[in-house]
């Protein structure tokens, strides 16, 4: 009973959101509060919650901080050069853009954290897509796909937790496993790539000068395929320059960001780049680069928690850029909606996640599709769980799949003579659809920053992203890692 009500209350979440009946934030409170009332434990519900909440909470500090860190950051200038230097290497084609956003996002996943992932990438491309009249969820969507190929490196989470579960060495589960990941991202780029060729298609490409240039007069833009010029004015009734009072549309022409998307500014999607703004303290910016690499490096080498290592980068950032306390309310107020969303989605996650855990569904879960496994599949338990990643670390939190499913997985392999390194290997191959899970914090900063509807980036980026870890599980049966 509890698994039939655990998928059920599941595909409720998911259905609601997708079809915009319910806001996230809503239906990751709702639902789970009337499923647990559905399954007998409604006197439970404040236990269950205020547990999931005391789990997600350093979870919430951190990105609260982090975003009023790197929202300081972008107010004075520190990804201006990033931003320039990367339209002047897309040239202002959207196919180099969409490229160049799984490229950046790659890179910077090297910390191994997500957040921290998604908001440098977002701060630097978004004003790009802004510009060009891209779509924000083909954006968001290689982000994130690209984020979750390079989540299993040893120190971002899911490798070091099929270590501990299987009590493995990360280092022998992890570097077998690098020319399948190196796959999984040369495929990430070449779907970035195809990508940006329909954007290009849809809305052709301005010119380098004609992108830079303030949205003011008349702006000519070159339509994709017929290689004619339309005017368009400073309000975006161009071709080329994007509608403010109109949503995104993504890669199939349909709208992409629905209600949330921010039409109060005349040009707020290009502000990061206005060399005018009285926030920029370029006197400053070595300061400020300095501090984020060694912020960075500090979080990579676990000198301090995150949270801690975020709330000092943030009140240090605050005092030396801006030292009057007039200034610092008024960047901290200027970023405050930002940090009620991601905030606010986090503690919500933390109901969805705690009436999972605390009633038992999970479990039941896990336990009914490791018991659907015919007998005769023992020999190709590898395969199995590689499979079995993808649908299980989307519907739960790593730590449910790696210390709850994997353990149980690995034991049925080794009864069939699979090695438990071959398992914690495929255990991998699902990160990429991951990191759209509605549980993961993470994908909130994501579509958050980048005023995309959760259930638009839901449907554009689940099919992209399972497709990756599809390719990530068979190059890494082709080469024999799995």
């Amino acid at each position: 009973m509890l698994t039939i009500l655990g998928f059920a209350m599941i595909a409720t979440f998911l259905v609601l959101i997708m079809m915009r009946k319910m806001s996230p934030i809503a239906a990751l409170v709702l639902i789970p509060a009337l499923f647990c009332v559905l399954v007998g434990q409604g006197a439970e519900l404040g236990d269950y919650v205020l547990e999931g909440v005391g789990n997600l909470a350093p979870t919430a500090a951190m990105l609260m901080f982090a975003i009023v860190y790197f929202g300081v950051m972008i107010d004075v200038g520190l990804f201006d050069p990033i931003v320039r230097g990367i339209l002047r290497f897309c040239r202002a084609d959207p196919m180099r853009v969409v490229v160049g956003t799984a490229l950046l996002a790659a890179i910077v996943s090297l910390d191994g954290d997500g957040s921290t992932t998604f908001m440098i990438t977002v701060s630097a491309m978004y004003p790009l897509y802004k510009r060009l009249g891209m779509s924000l969820v083909v954006m968001t969507g290689v982000a994130a796909t690209a984020n979750g190929v390079m989540n299993t490196l040893p120190w971002g989470g899911p490798t070091a937790r099929a270590a501990t579960a299987l009590k493995l060495d990360a280092a022998d589960i992890f570097v077998p496993m690098i020319p399948a990941l190196g796959v999984g991202l040369l495929f990430v780029f070449a779907l970035a790539y195809v990508l940006g060729r329909r954007e290009r298609r849809r809305i052709g490409h301005l010119t380098l000068d004609e992108a830079l240039e303030p949205r003011t007069g008349t702006v000519l833009v070159k339509t994709g395929g017929s290689g004619t010029e339309a005017a368009g004015t400073a309000a975006g009734t161009g071709t080329g320059g994007a509608d403010r009072g109109a949503p995104e549309a993504d890669a199939t022409g349909r709208p992409a960001s629905g209600g949330d998307e921010d039409t109060s500014g005349d040009d707020d999607g290009f502000r990061g780049l206005d060399p005018e703004r009285d926030t920029l303290r370029p006197r400053l910016y070595w300061f400020n680069a300095s501090l984020t690499v060694a912020l960075l490096a500090a979080m990579i080498m676990e000198v301090l928690p995150i949270p801690v290592l975020f709330l000092l980068g943030a009140a240090l950032a605050l005092t030396v850029n801006f030292p009057h306390m007039a200034d610092q309310k008024a960047r901290i107020a200027a970023h405050a909606d930002n940090v009620l969303n991601v905030a606010g989605m986090v503690f919500a996650a933390a109901v969805f996640t705690g009436v999972l855990t605390g009633t038992g569904m999970v479990e039941h879960m896990a336990d009914w599709l490791v018991g659907a496994i015919p007998e005769g599949m023992g020999p190709h338990m590898a395969l199995v769980t590689g499979l079995l990643s993808l649908p299980l670390t989307y519907f739960m939190s790593n730590d449910g799949f790696y210390f709850g499913v994997l353990p149980v997985l690995a034991e049925a392999g080794a009864a069939h003579g699979v090695s438990p390194l071959e398992i914690a290997r495929a255990s991998l191959a699902g990160q990429a659809l991951h990191m759209s899970s509605p549980l993961v914090p993470a994908v909130y900063v994501l579509v958050g920053m980048a005023k995309v509807e959760f259930g638009d980036h839901t449907r554009f980026t689940v099919k992209w992203a399972a497709l990756t870890s599809l390719v990530v599980l068979g190059a890494g049966i082709l080469f024999g890692i799995v």
